[in-house]
């Protein structure tokens, strides 16, 4: 879940990865809440244009003992489409989307170490930044217009280094029950979610691989396999400070207890942190309503 943006350059390119995960993370609960209070969807602009700032503190992967600091500038763009869509609950064709059920695009991603150093990995290759996206399919549980609305997801993600030409660093697999309550006037929103990720034996080899030439007395060589890469509990916070700016704050606790590499020498910690908070402002929107 992301709204979409407009990037270019070499510098642009490199933060893409993980521009799509805060992106996601900070751009829920547009679409509102059926009630008094919130306008219909049909009431919500066409399009919006918009600037998105955060800063964020993330683990340098699963298990490690490190963060990764970083802040981002990006504009973002909303449409909001009969067919074609690019908003808060996803990007691409609306090919199936019904009150109970949506099959979407989904985005994630991760900022890489870039010249930071990380003890655990010394002398071995750095990890890029990782985009991910995929297919997903979206369950709306107790219905997709509920004040808590509970849904299911199912992705299933290609990884792409977004500093090395896009290269293929594997699939991911991570299922996802959540509750949302959108933002209305006044009041804040939020978002929680828990989630298994699941990778490939390519994904696992990114993260967690120590191969012969790498190995040192407290570091020995590692084949890492596919599996379970790590359990994760988000939350989100959102509110609406103006009618064109909001902040966010969000979190994630995540945990490599039972994972399929829980034992390679690159797992420091089982349990780490991530944590951001950013705003949101809108300088455009059309005065052509959306149709739903």
């Amino acid at each position: 879940m992301m709204r979409g943006f407009a990037a270019h350059g070499i510098f642009m390119k490199r933060l893409l990865g993980f521009g799509l995960a805060c992106l996601g993370a900070l751009a829920h609960a547009d679409e509102p809440a059926a009630s008094a209070q919130a306008p219909a969807r049909s009431e919500l602009p066409l399009w919006e244009l918009g600037v998105f700032g955060v800063g964020i503190s993330q683990l340098a992967y699963p298990g490690a003992d490190q963060q990764i600091k970083r802040g981002l500038v990006l504009p973002y763009a909303i449409y909001r489409g009969e067919v074609l869509r690019a908003d808060d609950q996803g990007a691409g064709l609306r090919a199936v989307h019904t009150d109970r059920f949506e099959l979407d695009v989904s985005f994630s991603g991760s900022f890489g170490n870039g010249s930071k150093l990380v003890r655990a990995r010394e002398g071995m290759r750095r990890l890029g930044t990782l985009a991910e996206f995929g297919p997903v399919g979206r369950w709306f549980l107790n219905g997709r217009d509920a004040r808590d609305r509970l849904a299911f997801e199912l992705p299933v993600r290609g990884v792409f280094d977004a500093g090395d030409g896009l290269r293929r660093q594997g699939v991911s697999l991570e299922p996802e029950l959540s509750v949302e309550r959108r933002v209305r006037p006044q009041q804040w929103g939020y978002g929680l979610g828990v989630s298994a990720r699941f990778g490939d034996g390519r994904l696992a080899r990114t993260f967690y691989e120590v191969l012969p030439g790498e190995a040192l007395p407290d570091r020995p060589a590692y084949s890492a396999r596919s599996g379970l890469i790590a359990w994760r509990l988000n939350g989100t916070l959102m509110r609406d400070l103006t009618p064109d700016l909001r902040l966010v704050a969000f979190g994630r606790i995540e945990s490599v207890s039972g994972a399929a590499n829980r034992d390679s020498p690159l797992v420091r910690q089982t349990v780490g942190y991530s944590y951001g908070i950013g705003l949101t402002y809108t300088f455009a929107r059309s005065a052509e309503k959306a149709r739903d």
